[in-house]
């Protein structure tokens, strides 16, 4: 059961990488888009993670990062209309 979920991890990580890549370049609203697929995409990350490594006490960085994925993008936002 652990092989499926390493198999799931190595399978986010393809377009974890494609979606941090397309956060540096573009315009503003590319790269918003780009980061708030990140940070989905390393929510699930973290949570196979947690599954695989078998700690219960990891699903906390998941379930913290699942709630600060709309305010960061929103700060992220605000401070590109306002400074750049």
């Amino acid at each position: 059961m652990i092989a499926a979920w390493t198999v799931a991890t190595l399978a986010l990580l393809a377009p974890f990488a494609l979606a941090v890549f397309a956060a540096g370049r573009g315009d503003a609203g590319h790269r918003l888009v780009a980061i708030a697929l990140a940070s989905s995409l390393a929510t699930f990350l973290f949570v196979t993670l947690d599954f695989v490594i078998d700690q219960a006490s990891s699903i906390d960085l998941a379930l913290a990062l699942a709630l600060l994925i709309l305010p960061g993008t929103l700060l992220f936002a605000l401070f590109e209309e306002r400074w750049l």
